[in-house]
């Protein structure tokens, strides 16, 4: 077994992912034809071309496009339903999944949202034997700010029903986290915990402002940290991990390069990272094609393939007991793989 297949055998946790940003062109234009929506493309070949990124005004183009598709519970059930079947075929056998419940309420109330989401996730347990939890977020483009209170507060009564964490997404440029203060105060006095985009398009006063205001538990994204010593050593100290998506911050022009991501520094600096494809079809990549292509871009073996995988399910928002029974899972497939790569 050569490196390139132990990557794809190998098995995955993922705590960055959007659910309307894995959509597959195939399943956008079934929904448009169920809906009567009309897009920019009429077959799936069409649609492949145009969900090539270009530029973010684009993606957010491509991003409303699909949200217009999903009108029914039904309809949020088959994209789930979808999305497990690729993680089970890329042995990702834990995932913490963002999506926008706000974008879909004029269609769709929460109560049913969840209802849909969690037949998925309870048939994908039973025939894949792997799992997720959701991680709702609000969009910084969401105003009045009040209006998202009944997220929070949706999120935190469902703990225990399948959503692990709240996040906030969306653009970060003139959108600072202070602005969602009393908003994520409704997860922070239930100690539900906050998981951010930040980092990203906006440098280091938008990761202090998920830290010190949001009470953040990990980082989506964070790479521009490297921009503020003081933020790395705190990083640092405390190992709060990021969610480092490497081919999103190439697409989005974070970096102008695979070759010029900072991945390899923020281990240097001793940062707690993660690998995560955070909208894949959109990026033209997956999980297991992001870690195909940083081990051809920096030369990363098996060990430090592995520890990327364990460092995602330590601080996954499982239950402790359910977090053991995951780790223990990685430890014997890692472990099986290992004697085939070196035998």
């Amino acid at each position: 077994m050569n490196i390139k297949e132990f990557i794809r055998s190998m098995p995955k946790v993922e705590l960055h992912v959007h659910l309307e940003g894995s959509i597959e062109p195939g399943t956008l234009l079934k929904l448009a034809e169920r809906h009567n929506v009309t897009l920019p493309a009429r077959t799936v070949e069409e649609l492949h071309e145009w969900y090539k990124f270009t530029d973010f005004n684009h993606f957010i183009e491509v991003y409303l496009a699909i949200s217009s598709c999903i009108r029914t519970a039904d309809d949020l059930e088959l994209i789930a339903t979808e999305f497990l079947k690729d993680r089970a075929d890329q042995n990702i056998l834990y995932s913490e999944v963002i999506y926008t419940p706000f974008t879909h309420l004029p269609h769709i109330p929460l109560v049913d949202q969840l209802a849909a989401l969690n037949r998925a996730r309870k048939a994908a347990e039973e025939k894949y034997g792997i799992r997720i939890n959701l991680a709702p977020d609000i969009s910084r483009e969401h105003r009045p700010v009040e209006d998202s209170y009944q997220i929070a507060e949706w999120a935190v009564k469902n703990r225990d029903n399948g959503i692990s964490s709240l996040g906030l997404g969306g653009p970060e440029i003139g959108n600072p986290p202070e602005l969602f203060a009393s908003t994520f105060e409704i997860a922070r006095k239930a100690n539900f915990p906050a998981t951010p985009h930040a980092g990203e398009t906006e440098g280091p006063a938008s990761m202090w402002g998920a830290l010190k205001t949001l009470d953040a538990v990990r980082i989506g994204h964070g790479v521009r940290c490297l921009e503020d010593p003081a933020l790395v050593a705190y990083l640092k100290e405390k190992q709060i991990p990021l969610e480092v998506c490497p081919s999103s911050n190439v697409c989005l022009h974070v970096v102008p390069d695979l070759a010029s991501h900072p991945l390899p520094r923020l281990l240097d600096e001793g940062l707690y990272v993660t690998i995560n494809s955070d909208d894949p079809p959109m990026f033209n990549t997956n999980l297991t094609e992001e870690y195909l292509r940083i081990n051809d871009q920096f030369g990363f073996a098996e060990p430090q393939l592995r520890k990327f995988v364990f460092n995602a399910a330590r601080v996954s928002l499982l239950p402790e007991n359910e977090k053991a029974d995951l780790l223990q899972k990685l430890t014997t497939r890692f472990d099986e793989l290992e004697k085939e790569l070196t035998g």
